[in-house]
């Protein structure tokens, strides 16, 4: 099959869906550097003082409204939206199904999570099952797999500020990647051919969860002691054993303490 540029869709627009996201807007903003045509799907209307250059279309994966406009002459979609539980399910395939009844064949491009065969953690089967869905579609198709994104890591200790301690996950390992550099790679699939299930994409390390903790509680200004719980389960008995790991796909090249000097540097 060929690549989509070569095929003169290059006028065409990419969809983003989930574009306001933490993930999304870095996808839809290298798509805009890069001179390609981008159409965002929002549950939202679009701010009045937006003025980037895209498409804006309203719709709602989960309840199927506004699809069809939204896959509309559409080469390439790249689905970043997410939903709790077995709503991503459902939702992947109503966007795989209006993109089918389109007619135009657009590329489908899913990014999931590293683990989702491997920890049986609920959100994680769904995940699996919507990757599923995407290559059953009919449609051409690239699944990417990431490990947590650096901002999924410094937000469970953030969310414990009012606490006396910061609860960690003991013995659970974590590889945080930056979203930005998961942008990119989705934006390099995108202009390229459907590739089914790519190789995962980890971050540059591997990192005790405990640790990444106190990292996070000193770039923040925190004084607070760190509390290492072991949980029992098969969830956690996964996480322990590394099975969110990509071992020998450290390809993501900013650290968790460089994203967080960073966003202490922009005043955060």
């Amino acid at each position: 099959m060929e690549p989509v540029e070569s095929r003169g869709e290059v006028g065409a627009p990419v969809l983003v869906t989930g574009g306001t996201g933490t993930l999304g807007r870095q996808v839809v903003r290298r798509l805009l550097e890069r001179g390609r045509a981008v159409r965002v799907l929002s549950r939202r209307p679009r701010p009045a003082d937006d003025r980037e250059p895209y498409e804006w279309t309203t719709g709602d994966l989960e309840k199927g409204s506004g699809i069809e406009e939204a896959v509309a002459g559409a080469a390439v979609i790249v689905h970043c939206a997410t939903a709790a539980g077995r709503g991503d399910v459902a939702a992947t395939r109503r966007l795989a199904d209006a993109a089918r009844r389109s007619g135009g064949r657009p590329h489908l491009v899913h990014v999931s999570i590293v683990g989702v065969d491997r920890v049986p953690l609920p959100y994680y089967r769904a995940k699996l099952e919507a990757e599923r869905v995407v290559e059953e579609s009919g449609l051409p198709w690239t699944v990417l797999r990431a490990t947590q994104f650096h901002d999924l890591i410094a937000g469970t200790v953030d969310a414990q500020r009012r606490l006396p301690v910061a609860v960690a996950f003991a013995g659970v390992r974590f590889q945080p990647v930056d979203a930005a550099e998961v942008a990119d790679r989705l934006v390099e699939l995108a202009a390229g051919e459907p590739a089914g299930r790519v190789p995962d994409m980890g971050g540059p390390q591997v990192r005790d969860h405990a640790e990444l903790t106190r990292t996070t509680l000193r770039a923040r200004g925190r004084r607070r002691p760190v509390l290492p719980l072991r949980l029992p389960g098969k969830i956690f008995r996964g996480y322990r054993a590394g099975g969110h790991l990509a071992p020998g796909r450290e390809v993501g090249r900013v650290t968790y303490d460089e994203y967080l000097a960073a966003r202490t540097g922009a005043g955060r």
